[in-house]
């Protein structure tokens, strides 16, 4: 992957993103986190071909961690 606003460093980010659209089409369940991330979907026109976008990257991947998010800690006190 590399620098996506830029060709022909782009190739790398593209060639993902078509990769998570073809598997999601396939059936699988596709999550991509992080801005940097939704930007380059958005740009390739695929955003719409994965399961789920979320602007969240460090977010995500804390929750993949297993560790509590401060934002549904604060549902689980109400």
């Amino acid at each position: 992957m590399g620098v996506f606003e830029t060709p022909p460093f782009d190739r790398g980010t593209l060639a993902v993103a078509r990769a998570l659209a073809e598997a999601t089409g396939r059936g699988a369940v596709t999550v991509v986190g992080g801005g940097d991330s939704a930007a380059a979907l958005a740009q390739a026109g695929l955003a719409h071909a994965v399961t789920h976008v979320s602007t969240g990257g460090g977010a995500s991947l804390e929750f993949l961690e297993g560790k509590m998010l401060p934002g549904v800690a604060a549902l689980d006190d109400a």
